[in-house]
């Protein structure tokens, strides 16, 4: 069987990045430097095998265009957890998704990376 391992992605602060997906419930596992020169973090979500691999390098330029690639979180409550990002200083959009929950609308929100990747969240 063939498995998923993990996404990289490039981020332009590496300890700006962290702090941000260890607010969305990520634990950095591992911090090392890699052949090529780029400073790399491994961060994962307790109970999932995959992972997710932020690098970063002095000599690299980060641009994530609009919409280019998202990930995506299944939480239990997705109130409970987009209250609590929110409370983190997070911002959740759609705006008013608190009410759109409540009006039995698809709970379904987003968050965006401090580079401009977004993180979907799905209640599961």
């Amino acid at each position: 069987m063939i498995k998923f391992l993990h996404t990289r992605i490039r981020v332009q602060d590496l300890d700006t990045s962290i702090e941000f997906y260890k607010k969305l419930g990520y634990v950095e596992k591992e911090r090392k430097g890699s052949p090529q020169g780029n400073q790399l973090a491994f961060l994962e979500l307790p109970g999932n095998d995959a992972f997710l691999e932020l690098t970063w390098s002095e000599d690299y330029k980060t641009t994530c265009p609009e919409d280019l690639m998202h990930t995506a979180l299944g939480v239990p409550n997705i109130i409970e957890y987009c209250g609590k990002l929110e409370q983190g200083g997070i911002e959740i959009w759609p705006s008013g998704w608190m009410e759109k929950f409540s009006s039995g609308e698809r709970k379904m929100a987003f968050v965006t990376d401090p580079d401009g990747y977004e993180v979907e969240i799905l209640e599961r």
